[in-house]
């Protein structure tokens, strides 16, 4: 999806050629991924001359807002306070992190 939101429409060999710098994925697992996306309604395709031209459908902060709710509700029952707290203790959080934070908070209390 990022590598459509960054550029689309393209077609499926362009992001086969994308994916093959990060990712080991056969091209058959990637035109397969392309078409489920499509019938999900994440993608959507058009045919131009001979070839599948594929673009993004969703929004890439509405995906990011539906996938970290749906985190937020198998880990952590969807309560936020669980999940800040684990971050606060596992993880190294600068005084740019914390400001920030607390900058986020002060604003949602508003």
């Amino acid at each position: 999806m990022r590598i459509l939101w960054e550029k689309h429409p393209q077609a499926a060999y362009d992001i086969i050629q994308s994916l093959e710098k990060t990712e080991s994925w056969h091209p058959n697992t990637i035109k397969t991924l392309l078409n489920r996306l499509v019938k999900k309604k994440a993608l959507t395709v058009e045919r131009y001359k001979n070839l599948f031209l594929y673009s993004p459908a969703l929004k890439e902060a509405d995906c990011v807002r539906a996938e970290s709710q749906s985190f937020l509700e198998r880990f952590f029952g969807g309560d936020v306070r669980p999940l800040l707290i684990h971050f606060a203790e596992n993880k190294q959080l600068t005084a740019e992190d914390l400001a920030e934070l607390q900058k986020i908070l002060r604003q949602s209390k508003k």
